[in-house]
């Protein structure tokens, strides 16, 4: 649709670095010396739907075959206040390319896969090298998001071995005020995603270090998110951003993230169940496999003990369990409360037996 008009282009950020990784492609964005109101007139002239998702930006959503594609007008920064920029349209690739946050983001690519490289973010890509563009400081300022999405691109991308780039780390101290700046809901999908990586210890150490995690979440330590890492590799559990969220603690993690109620109820189960007694077969006929595996894995990682043999196994015996008696059990000899506070200590036996008690044998128990 743009080639045949003689316009630029180009794949752009995460398709290309990501697709150079052999990693999975989720979002398709295209930049194009076009401008908005000419990708709108050429989408149309195609028969292709043009939506104007951020025309004022730039940007226009075109569905070709099902799948969106987010076409970008070459922009360059007139001004930046740290949460939005002010932009004016370019007619080349290199302005495109030097508003952008880190070197491996500023990747192009033409149709027939030929790789478009303004700034040597090839080397760092291939390097797993993660820097800002030109001078971090100034990239910083224009978007103090860059802070988070820094962690979180070394979490993904980066290589832990080779360790952080210094002038990016001293710019981030030097800029952490910029951070209350922010929406809590930006600040929140950064930290989730950062949360959802791999291994996220190294990264959120390189926070604490910082400032950076203080500043999200307060009166937060990490000390016990690499423990949790190893034990959840250790029972082959994918990683859960509300799992590594309970681990670092901290103060109004609900509302200084802007958690959705299914997130704030999952992280609250966590924490509250690490505070428990319960055992791990309880933990399982409350909550569930997943949660209670969860809460076994935390409270190894926090107390600093190693897991207790077969806790996990007793936990997916306790979501597997159903209890064997019934309210209609206990009708015509408890009422009302009664009858409630009975039902809850049966229960509470049968558990405690590891759920060998029999029908018979909790019944009997009240004679």
């Amino acid at each position: 649709m743009l080639e045949t008009d003689n316009h630029q282009a180009l794949f752009v950020g995460g398709c290309v670095r990501n697709a150079l990784l052999g990693a999975p492609v989720n979002d398709i964005d295209i930049s194009t010396d076009a401008r908005p109101e000419q990708v709108i007139a050429l989408a149309k002239a195609a028969g292709l739907k043009a939506i104007p998702t951020g025309i004022e930006h730039g940007t226009i959503t075109v569905v070709s075959g099902g799948i969106p594609h987010e076409i970008t007008t070459f922009r360059r920064d007139v001004e930046t206040d740290g949460r939005r920029a002010v932009v004016a349209f370019s007619d080349h690739v290199e302005d495109d390319a030097h508003r952008r946050d880190f070197t491996m983001n500023a990747l192009y690519a033409r149709s027939d896969g030929t790789v478009v490289d303004p700034l040597g973010g090839l080397a760092d890509l291939e390097a797993r090298r993660l820097r800002f563009i030109d001078v971090a400081e100034e990239r910083i300022r224009e978007d103090y998001l860059r802070i988070l999405r820094y962690f979180r691109f070394h979490a993904y991308y980066g290589d832990p071995d080779e360790g952080m780039d210094p002038e990016a780390l001293a710019a981030i101290a030097a800029n952490i005020e910029g951070i209350a700046s922010l929406s809590k809901e930006r600040i929140g999908t950064e930290m989730v995603k950062l949360m959802g990586a791999p291994d996220p210890a190294p990264a959120v150490a390189a926070m604490r270090s910082t400032g950076a995690l203080t500043a999200v979440i307060e009166g937060s330590d990490d000390r016990a998110l690499a423990p949790l890492v190893h034990l959840e590799a250790l029972a082959g559990l994918s990683p859960d951003p509300m799992r590594r969220l309970a681990a670092l603690g901290g103060q109004q993690v609900v509302d200084a993230l802007r958690l959705s109620k299914k997130s704030a109820r999952q992280l609250e189960t966590l924490r509250n169940g690490v505070e428990s007694t319960e055992s791990p077969n309880a933990l399982g006929y409350h909550h569930g496999a997943d949660l209670g595996r969860s809460i076994v894995l935390l409270r190894a990682a926090l107390l600093e003990m190693p897991l207790m043999p077969d806790a996990l196994d007793a936990v997916v015996a306790g979501a597997e369990a159903e209890c064997p008696i019934r309210p209609s059990d206990l009708i015509g000899r408890f009422q009302g409360a009664a009858l409630g506070q009975t039902l809850k200590q049966l229960e509470t036996r049968w558990i405690d037996s590891q759920f060998t008690l029999t029908k018979a044998d909790l019944l009997g128990s009240l004679d």
